[in-house]
């Protein structure tokens, strides 16, 4: 989870500036259109509508173009039809990548994913060759600047979730995917408002890469975020934490 958690802070970071921000609404949209049209464009009654909404309004999104977003994904309004897609695969170091998207046209998909990872080092793999190595988990972040630890886990133990730690300035809620909502409704009614929250595929072993492998591992990860489609990626490596500094 460290590695993740680290990797999580600088993507926040770099995320700060327009051009960044712009690629994060249209990703934002494409998981709120596609959760109304699996689950109904109501968020009380839909868990993952919720989710992205709640994720939409924290990175200050305008309600207009959340409330379109909906529209779309129920059919009241037009728009593209998106398919959830999963590829797994490898990056430098033998690091195992787990790779979340959306797309309108899967043929385009793959082929920019297997480009992305054969132009840095990686590797495009079969269904189900990494997913073995990741957990499914709900992860609520609450700043360390604002509470304490002995409230955050008493408040998050007593919800129902797995695990606290810190990561840099905060700290990381763990909880079963069953006890996610419960356990954010858990911190809000402690008191303890969360930065954001989300499902996560979280590596069960974490591989060391350090050097060169790093530096291209960090720039793979890029290139793939970077990528229209791809929503989330994952790996289990925990990355030198002298290369994320110096990004």
């Amino acid at each position: 989870m460290a590695g993740h958690s680290k990797w999580a802070q600088i993507k926040r970071k770099k995320a700060a500036n327009d051009a960044k921000r712009g690629a994060q609404f249209t990703k934002l949209i494409r998981e709120i259109t596609v959760a109304a049209r699996e689950g109904g464009g109501n968020p009380d009654f839909n868990p993952r509508l919720r989710l992205a909404v709640d994720t939409a309004k924290a990175a200050n999104m305008p309600a207009d173009n959340i409330e379109r977003a909906i529209k779309k994904g129920t059919g009241e309004l037009e728009g593209v039809s998106y398919e959830e897609v999963a590829y797994e695969g490898y990056g430098p170091g033998g690091v195992a990548l787990y790779i979340e998207a959306l797309t309108d046209n899967q043929n385009r998909t793959v082929a920019d994913v297997r480009h992305i990872l054969g132009k840095h080092g990686g590797s495009l793999g079969t269904s189900g060759s990494v997913a073995w190595q990741f957990d499914r988990k709900g992860q609520i972040y609450v700043s360390a600047e604002r509470y304490t630890e002995e409230a955050v886990f008493e408040a998050a133990i007593e919800a129902g979730a797995e695990d606290v730690e810190q990561s840099g300035d905060e700290f990381v809620v763990t909880t079963e995917v069953a006890a996610f909502h419960e356990v954010q409704q858990g911190l809000k009614a402690a008191g303890i408002e969360f930065e954001r929250a989300e499902l996560a595929w979280i590596p069960q072993n974490e591989v060391r890469v350090e050097g060169k492998d790093a530096e291209k591992l960090v720039r793979l990860i890029e290139a793939l975020e970077d990528s229209d489609d791809v929503q989330q990626v994952y790996s289990n490596a925990d990355i030198d934490e002298a290369v994320l500094a110096a990004l």
